[in-house]
């Protein structure tokens, strides 16, 4: 039986719950009335049930849709307004032990090279992140304890932090490694990361199992529950996922939406961001094997009816999708991109030479960050590459009771021009320099408390001398 408050992971993603939600979702989905008051409840700002998000996502009454989209860009500006945090990807190394099958890392697949950064090589990949204007990052390891465990992991931790190219630094380093024990949570927490990541990929039991049919990662309850060992661990930050392609969309959706109730009603906090990726090529990996593709008006409707459902959540799309893609999926909900990305254990000092190519998936967006950077100011959002929350500790139930009470823009507004301004400075090139200068001239005019905008105003003449890292 379905109880959020449950730790057993099959009781906090239940089967039967999940599949009574959709069976009442398609009862009512031509119920004008129903999905009028379900509207009405999202207009409150205040989210949604796994169930009403559910009857949303289904109904196709054109109006409607227009609806729920214009809805979800209101809670996106009411919550986030037009800032879009960067972060870069660092894979670390590509040995993994697991049988995912739609992952060209398993351990069957014998024809990718299998890589290793060296805490040298790893200083090389981070001055060239720092160079390209990057201060946040995602780390990524396949599971294997021999190659790559919790020590390896937590020295490359160090080594990011610990390395500096002229004005560039790593200000916050997420980690989205393989489910572990609260003890080793423990030691991430100890090593200053940011948001804890892992993708659930399915949260339907038995396709699971029959995806990840040999290694650690094939137990499902032990996947399931490493949130709550997480947040037992003192990791507050959480970022949760789905992989769209491997199993209906709508089982999906529903699962991730009661993953975020069971997190909210065990830990108070929801979580913390919540990513869309889609199966994509790679090496050993056909995407047309998996028949769950879906197309991408419904990948579009899915991200605003989780901005509606979850409206505090930051919300996350990578290079994974094209720049067309992505520019849609802004409008709607996203709140965090990806810029540059390489998903190759390393590449980003060095190319890697095609046919030794280690990438996890294929990037469709391979824009260099500043024409992404350039893009995003030209389509009216302010780039952001502000970590302050992290290292002022609005991090956990802190960070969710501003953002809820939509006080959380007071902070991140100023800290997004500042960490801008920095990137104009350093790294821009002439004609985005002068774009964002205009962007925030008019965007520090619009600050309504006097004492920020005097502050803001104050720091962003010392960036221009030359001074960095100012933060409220």
């Amino acid at each position: 039986m379905y109880n959020p408050k449950s730790l057993k992971a099959t009781e906090f993603i239940d089967d039967a719950e999940i599949r009574a939600s959709l069976a009442w979702a398609d009862e009512h989905k031509d119920d004008q009335a129903m999905i009028r008051s379900v509207l009405d409840k999202a207009k409150l700002h205040k989210g949604l049930s796994h169930r009403e998000a559910s009857l949303l996502l289904i109904a196709d009454d054109p109006k409607i849709n227009e609806e729920i989209f214009a809805l979800a860009r209101e809670i996106k500006q009411a919550y986030y307004g037009n800032r879009i945090v960067f972060f870069a990807p660092l894979y670390l190394s590509n040995y993994c032990i697991n049988g995912c099958v739609y992952c060209p890392y398993h351990l069957k697949n014998k024809h990718i090279p299998r890589k290793k950064l060296t805490q040298a090589e790893i200083a090389r990949e981070v001055k060239a992140l720092e160079d390209m204007g990057h201060k946040r990052l995602a780390i990524e390891s396949g599971e294997d304890p021999k190659n790559n465990p919790i020590e390896y992991i937590l020295e490359s931790i160090k080594t990011i932090y610990d390395t500096k190219s002229k004005n560039g630094s790593i200000r916050r380093v997420n980690v989205n490694i393989a489910a572990t024990t609260v003890e080793n949570y423990k030691k991430l927490k100890d090593a200053g990361i940011g948001t804890y990541i892992l993708f659930q990929e399915t949260y339907h039991k038995a396709s699971y199992e029959k995806l990840h049919p040999t290694g650690p990662k094939s137990n499902y309850d032990y996947h399931t529950e490493a949130m709550d060992r997480a947040m037992e661990g003192g990791i507050d930050d959480v970022g949760l996922g789905v992989l769209f392609g491997l199993e209906l969309y709508r089982y999906e959706f529903c699962g991730l939406l009661m993953h975020a109730e069971h997190l909210e009603a065990v830990h108070g906090v929801g979580p913390h961001t919540i990513s869309f990726p889609r199966v994509k090529h790679a090496d050993d990996i056909d995407p047309s094997k998996f028949d769950n593709g879906i197309t991408d008006d419904t990948f579009i409707k899915i991200i605003a009816v989780a901005r509606v459902a979850v409206p505090y959540t930051g919300m996350i799309i990578s290079t994974r999708e094209s720049k067309e893609v992505r520019e849609r999926a802004l409008e709607v909900g996203i709140s965090q991109i990806s810029g540059a990305s390489k998903t190759s254990v390393g590449g980003y000092a060095d190319p890697e030479p095609e046919e030794e190519s280690s990438a996890q998936f294929d990037v469709s967006d391979q824009r260099p960050l500043n024409e992404v950077l350039d893009w995003l100011l030209r389509l009216g959002y302010i780039p952001s590459f502000c970590t302050a929350c992290y290292r002022e500790g609005r991090t956990g139930d802190r960070f969710m009771s501003l953002c809820k009470n939509n006080q959380i823009l007071n902070c991140c507004h100023p800290n997004a021009l500042m960490t801008l301004k920095e990137y104009l400075m350093d790294y821009a090139s002439p004609v985005t320099r002068l774009i964002g200068e205009d962007v925030i001239k008019r965007e520090v005019e619009k600050i309504p408390n006097e004492k920020i905008r005097a502050f803001c105003k104050d720091k962003l003449e010392r960036i221009e001398k030359g001074e960095r890292d100012f933060r409220i």
